[in-house]
């Protein structure tokens, strides 16, 4: 790599890394003011809060990294261009192609980054939290409920209990309401939250579910001697435990296990999430092309680039936009996934063209500049 190519990696490097930081940082902490219910409500510690915000960390970075990038490679050129550096350097005879190779070398370690993210550490990181909310949820029932008083642990759903004997809980009464056409009560003698593999329960002895239909008299009573309520059951629909497409490994995604409730009910979905993983790396790689096949040709300081940094914006809004319609469509029909790995193609080839045929159109004019000058004007730093 030359040393202007080294100097433009270095200068788009630092542009991205800044804009990473901050993005991720701004988004990340308006997520976060929206979990501190688990310090202030949920009697959570410190480092708890900042584990489960923590772990949103992947998808951001994963939606977050194109769009630094894209803005990095704008601001390099721009200002390569504003200090003339560009024209210079094209005019040493360095070919677009060659000018835009470390740009490319800065989006391929991103588009791995992403790939990493989306393939591996994204669903790890949900499915970690998955475990993590229910954990602080048995500990929200076991230690912080207050004895005689109804407390929502989650939407639709209250808890209580008449009063604490050692770790057990004493006359626990719990209502499920989230279906409003299906009510079920719990009332037991005693309770106590059980933490059996990675899984939380709530274990119920002598006492009775009581399910209820609205409209209807009479309802159903049935009585036990021992029952184990699964807490992971309130982070889903209506009862049903699952884990959804985003906390499943992309292995599991490949080949989805038949049985899964929520595969049988939402097939498609497993389906929009695997491709949208699998297509989510190519979208670093469109935003530098997009981004050098509009403001790559150098021009004088006395034009003016903003239609050329709008046509950028415009080219990549375009693209994210279409990559989230098709992965919608994707859902309910396999002829989505023509738009999903359409969209990222597309946002490569077409601008790449351009980046082609701008290549050749100055490989055309220069033996005619070279001619009409009396010899050939070299820039070692460009390595024309």
């Amino acid at each position: 790599m030359t040393l202007l190519e080294r100097y433009i990696l270095r200068t788009t490097t630092g542009a991205f890394l800044a804009v990473l930081v901050g993005l991720t940082a701004v988004i990340w902490v308006t997520q976060a003011l929206r979990e501190l219910d688990l310090v202030t409500g949920k009697g959570q510690t410190i480092l708890v809060f900042l584990a489960v915000t923590g772990l949103t960390l992947p998808a951001l970075v994963t939606v977050i990294a194109p769009v630094a990038l894209f803005i990095a490679a704008v601001y390099t050129l721009n200002k390569l261009n504003g200090d003339s550096e560009w024209v210079v350097a094209t005019a040493a005879g360095a070919s677009p192609l060659r000018l835009m190779r470390p740009f490319l070398a800065l989006g391929g370690v991103v588009a791995v980054v992403v790939a990493i993210n989306t393939l591996w550490l994204m669903p790890a990181s949900f499915n970690e939290l998955r475990h993590m909310i229910t954990k602080i949820r048995a500990d929200f029932v076991a230690n912080l409920v207050r004895e005689g008083q109804f407390t929502d642990l989650d939407r639709g759903i209250t808890f209580s209990f008449r009063e604490r004997s050692g770790d057990a809980l004493l006359g626990v009464f719990l209502q499920d309401r989230r279906d409003p056409e299906r009510i079920l009560v719990y009332i037991a003698e005693r309770g106590i939250a059980a933490d059996v593999g990675e899984q939380s329960f709530l274990l119920l002895e002598r006492g009775s579910v009581h399910r209820l239909v609205p409209g209807r008299a009479d309802g159903s009573i049935v009585t036990f001697e021992r029952y184990a309520v699964d807490l992971a059951a309130f982070a889903g629909e209506q009862g049903t435990i699952f884990y959804k497409p985003r906390e499943q490994s992309t292995a599991a995604l490949f080949a989805p296990d038949p049985a899964d409730p929520f595969f049988q009910a939402a097939p498609g979905r497993f389906r929009a999430e695997l491709h949208d993983r699998l297509t989510a790396w190519l979208y670093p790689l469109g935003s530098i092309v997009i981004a050098f096949a509009a403001l790559g040709q150098a021009v004088t300081t006395r034009q003016g680039r903003g239609a050329a940094i709008a046509a950028a914006v415009g080219g990549m809004a375009l693209a994210r936009v279409a990559g989230f319609a098709a992965s919608s469509a994707a859902v309910g029909s396999p002829w989505g996934l023509i738009g999903v790995w359409g969209a990222p193609i597309l946002a490569i080839l077409l601008p790449l063209g351009i980046v082609l045929a701008a290549s050749r159109s100055g490989r055309e004019r220069r033996p005619f500049a070279q001619g009409a000058s009396g010899g050939h004007l070299r820039l070692d730093a460009a390595g024309g």
